[in-house]
């Protein structure tokens, strides 16, 4: 099995378990790209808990689905924004005002667009989840 984008993989998973219902989903392979946008969305509230599996090959999560996700995907190609146009991507890409979160991988780690406008740096959109 080859996989080209672990994350766009992670990402589809979670939707689809989201959709069905499901309390709670395996996501593999295990990347620590996929950890950081897992923590993400934990820390805003869209998933429960996360548990790491070793399975003695590339790993698994398990995540508890909270059912507070209406979509959520990757961000194809991985635009690169400055700090300042973060707003202009909300608008693009989330469906209203204060509605949903951006993910991005910046210099000072993986985090929601809003941390990142706290902190004034840009980065690279990975994701979006609302």
């Amino acid at each position: 099995m080859c996989m080209m984008d672990v994350l766009a993989n992670a990402m589809a998973t979670i939707m689809n378990n989201e959709m069905r219902g499901h309390k709670e989903c395996l996501i593999y392979p295990a990347s620590k790209l996929v950890a950081q946008v897992l923590r993400v969305m934990q820390r805003h509230g869209y998933i429960g808990e996360v548990e790491y599996i070793d399975d003695k090959r590339s790993g698994k999560f398990r995540v508890q689905l909270l059912g507070r996700i209406n979509k959520c995907g990757v961000i194809k190609p991985r635009f690169p924004v400055k700090w300042r146009d973060i707003e202009e991507w909300e608008r693009k890409i989330l469906p209203a005002r204060d509605v949903g979160i951006l993910i991005l991988s910046t210099s000072r780690g993986v985090m929601s667009h809003l941390e990142a406008r706290k902190l004034r740096v840009g980065g690279v959109l990975l994701a979006y989840v609302y």
